[in-house]
C-alpha cells in the first residue's frame, strides 16, 4: 500500500492542498491517518475517493451533497459519467473490453475496423482520447488494473507508431524541423506521438525527444538541428502556477522561436502564457498552425 503526503495528493490529484483540508474540516471528506509520531498521510484508497469527488464537483455536484453519499454511491455516479451517449460509443466499448480481458486480437479488430471506417486522425481525437479520459475514470472507480492500462497503452503506442512509420521522410529531402518532446516527470506520449503523425503528415521533419526531457537540453538539440518550432504535451497534474513557471523558464531558455502545448492540464488550468505560446486542441487546430508557420518562414 502506498503511503502520500497532502502534497503528494496536491500533486497527483491537482486537487490544492487548501481544499483538501477544507473538504475535511467542513465535511469529514476523506480523513487522514496519521503514524506514531501524529504525521498525517493517506493512502491509495483515499487517493481514488478524492478523484471521484473532485470529478462530481468538477460536474457540477456540491460538495455538501457529495458529502452525504456513501462510497459506493458516489462510485456509481463517477462511473455514470461513463455512460454519455456519443457517435463512437461502440468502438470505445469494444476497446474497454479487449483491455478488461487483455486481448490483443479483440483489440486490433476494433481499431483496425475503426482506422478503415473513420480514418486515423478521427480515430485517434474521436475515440482513443476519450477512451482514455474514461480509463481514467475506470481506475479510479477500482474497475482496472494498472496491467490492463499498462497492456492498452503500449499497444496505442504501437499502433500510432506504425501510422508515423507510414510517413517517414524520403532521405535527401529538406525539411523544416518541429522538436517534440515530454517535460521532465511527464510520461504520456500518446498525444505527443499522434501530433507528430500530423507534423510529419502535413510535410515537416518531427524530431521526437519522448518523455521527460530536461529543459536544459533543449537548447543543444535546437543548436545540432536548427528546428523553428517546439511541441509540449501535459497530462501530468500540476497546478497552475507550476505550468506558468515552467513555460516562461522555456521562453527564457529559448526566447524567441514558437512553442506549441496542449494536453489535460492545458485544458483545466487555461495558464497565462508567454509571448508565441500557442494551445493546440485538435489536429485541425494544429495544421492550420503549421501553415501560418510555414508561410512565416
Amino acid at each position: 500500500m502506498a503511503i502520500y503526503s497532502i502534497k503528494d495528493i496536491e500533486k497527483i490529484s491537482g486537487i490544492k492542498a487548501h481544499t483538501i483540508r477544507m473538504w475535511e474540516r467542513r465535511y469529514a471528506i476523506v480523513i487522514p491517518k496519521r503514524t506514531d509520531t501524529n504525521i498525517r498521510y493517506y493512502t491509495d484508497e483515499d487517493l481514488k475517493d478524492l478523484l471521484n469527488i473532485s470529478i462530481l464537483n468538477q460536474n457540477g455536484l456540491k460538495i455538501s451533497k457529495i458529502a452525504k453519499l456513501e462510497k459506493d454511491e458516489v462510485r456509481e455516479k463517477v462511473a455514470n459519467l461513463l455512460d454519455s451517449s456519443q457517435k463512437y460509443e461502440h468502438v470505445i466499448d469494444a476497446l474497454l473490453l479487449s483491455m478488461l480481458e487483455i486481448d490483443e486480437f479483440a483489440f486490433n479488430k476494433s481499431f483496425n475496423d475503426a482506422w478503415q471506417e473513420y480514418g486515423f486522425e478521427n480515430l485517434i481525437e474521436q475515440i482513443i482520447f476519450p477512451f482514455l479520459e474514461r480509463i481514467g475514470i475506470l481506475w479510479q472507480t477500482n474497475t482496472i488494473k494498472p496491467s490492463q492500462e499498462h497492456f492498452i497503452s503500449n499497444l496505442l503506442r504501437q499502433r500510432i507508431i506504425v501510422a508515423i512509420d507510414r510517413e517517414i521522410l524520403h532521405e535527401g529531402l529538406e525539411r523544416d524541423k518541429i522538436i517534440f518532446f515530454l517535460p521532465e516527470g511527464e510520461l504520456h506520449e500518446l498525444s505527443l506521438l499522434f501530433y507528430s503523425f500530423i507534423a510529419r503528415k502535413e510535410g515537416f521533419e518531427a524530431v521526437y525527444l519522448g518523455a521527460s526531457v530536461p529543459i536544459v537540453d533543449l537548447k543543444e538539440v535546437l543548436r545540432v538541428t536548427n528546428a523553428m518550432a517546439f511541441f509540449s504535451a501535459h497530462i501530468a497534474a500540476q497546478d497552475k502556477e507550476e505550468l506558468e513557471n515552467m513555460f516562461y523558464n522555456f521562453r527564457e531558455t529559448i526566447p524567441h522561436l514558437p512553442f506549441y502545448v496542449t494536453g489535460l492540464q492545458i485544458r483545466e488550468h487555461k495558464p497565462i502564457l508567454p509571448n508565441n505560446f500557442h494551445v493546440i486542441s485538435s489536429a485541425k487546430d494544429f495544421k492550420k498552425s503549421l501553415h501560418q508557420l510555414e508561410s512565416s518562414h
